[in-house]
């Protein structure tokens, strides 16, 4: 597989991991991409198709980068949520366990 197929193949894995939002295989796919890229990259100069699949590739990777910070921003605040209504959940959670042993 020559280097424009390879990088095609990353973006599309890339694409699809980041639409499913499947951060274990973004994860997966970065240590992919952070050690065939510089491999690759050793291999020669860059032609102009491959030129275009790399620009290509690399928007994807800042898209999915913005992706997972978003990601990890709504759980920080969901995180938040939780320890901020804590005292609340814990009194209604024993509140209930106290009326259901009650007969």
């Amino acid at each position: 597989m020559d280097r424009q197929q390879q990088l095609l193949r990353m973006g599309q894995r890339l694409s699809a991991a980041s639409a499913a939002s499947d951060w274990d295989a973004l994860a997966e796919i970065n240590t992919l991409m952070a050690s065939s890229l510089p491999a690759m990259a050793a291999q020669g100069k860059w032609t102009p198709a491959e030129k275009a699949a790399l620009a290509a590739l690399r928007q994807l990777h800042r898209e999915a980068v913005q992706k997972v910070a978003a990601a990890g921003a709504e759980l920080g605040k969901h995180l938040q949520h939780m320890n901020t209504h804590k005292e609340g959940w814990l009194a209604y959670a024993l509140d209930n366990d106290f009326a259901g042993t009650e007969a």
